[in-house]
């Protein structure tokens, strides 16, 4: 069985504390497994998570803040160290390619991984995933930064009792499957009759920014969104000068959009009491609300399923 699911490493902004440990979260979705934003530290949380650096088949950067890159000269001399065997792919915004460059070769170490090095330079831009779309946009922070979507194609779900009604069983179904009609008993059984749509699922991963139309774009219909909420709502001028999202309008983003489970993450060390941010986000969405914490793994939602009609 496919496993879909978020791995935390880490929920600090700019800092970490004695209790969290800077970004860093991977993503499993069925054979990718994508590392995001690998702060200070990554390295290290993976070896107390369920993910090993040869799982690895990703890496998505949103910007060159050091909260979000600096475990990645660790993490990618991890992945010779490890002898990982598969390419990894690495994605971050083009602007920043020098960052990249010096954090990759930021010491003497024997390189073996083999890294598919893919910058993103164009909002909107899309990679070809495994089962799905990778889909970057351009965010509102003080320097180039891109947030992430993976999409899945919606699909169709065989019920059962229409196939057995038309005889249809074994390799009947499959051929039907693709080839959308199949001819039983003098008849043409069409694939819309004896289906229902599977929606597509979809994750968002949305860190440093303010409030624009790619944090909606990105976030719309997202069965869950893991999304930054470094700021209270006391501090929602100070969140505007920055670059950054306060708990309150990360929740109100959710609501507008229909997401379904909301991981608020990305704390100031500011706040030692993260209820508040439960408190206050709570006010604004009543779905399913994660208040991110160390090596936590969160599901993504058993999909969408519409009725047959």
């Amino acid at each position: 069985m496919s496993t879909r699911e978020l791995v935390v490493l880490g929920t600090a902004s700019q800092a970490p504390t004695r209790t969290r440990n800077h970004n860093g979260y991977v993503l499993r979705w069925d054979d990718e497994v994508i590392l995001f934003d690998p702060g200070e530290g990554s390295q290290r949380q993976l070896l107390y998570s369920s993910v090993t650096a040869t799982d690895l088949t990703r890496i998505c950067v949103t910007h060159f803040h050091g909260d979000h890159c600096l475990g990645l000269p660790g993490t990618i001399q991890r992945l010779s160290l490890d002898r990982v065997p598969h390419p990894v792919a690495v994605h971050f915004p083009a602007g920043g390619g020098d960052y990249f460059t010096r954090l990759r070769y930021a010491s003497s170490f024997h390189e073996t991984a083999e890294l598919a090095v893919m910058p993103i330079d164009t909002d909107g831009q899309q990679i070809a995933v495994r089962n799905g779309t990778l889909e970057a946009r351009r965010l509102r922070h003080p320097i180039e930064t891109y947030g992430y979507r993976l999409v899945e194609p919606d699909g169709c779900r065989m019920l059962p009792e229409r196939l057995s009604a038309h005889g249809i069983a074994g390799p009947a179904v499959g051929e039907l499957l693709r080839v959308g009609h199949l001819d039983v008993n003098g008849r043409r059984v069409t694939r819309a009759e004896v289906s229902a749509p599977r929606p597509g699922q979809r994750f968002a991963f949305v860190m440093d920014t303010g409030l624009c139309d790619a944090v909606y774009a990105l976030a719309e219909h997202a069965d869950l969104l893991v999304i930054e909420s470094t700021f209270l709502a006391s501090e929602t001028a100070l969140a505007a000068e920055v670059g950054h999202l306060t708990a309150a309008q990360a929740a109100r983003v959710a609501t507008e959009s229909g997401v379904r489970r909301l991981v608020l993450t990305h704390f100031s060390q500011r706040y030692p009491d993260l209820s508040r941010f439960a408190a206050e986000a709570r006010e604004h969405f009543t779905g399913d609300l994660v208040i991110a914490e160390e090596l936590m793994t969160v599901g993504i939602p058993p999909r969408r399923v519409p009725s047959a009609g």
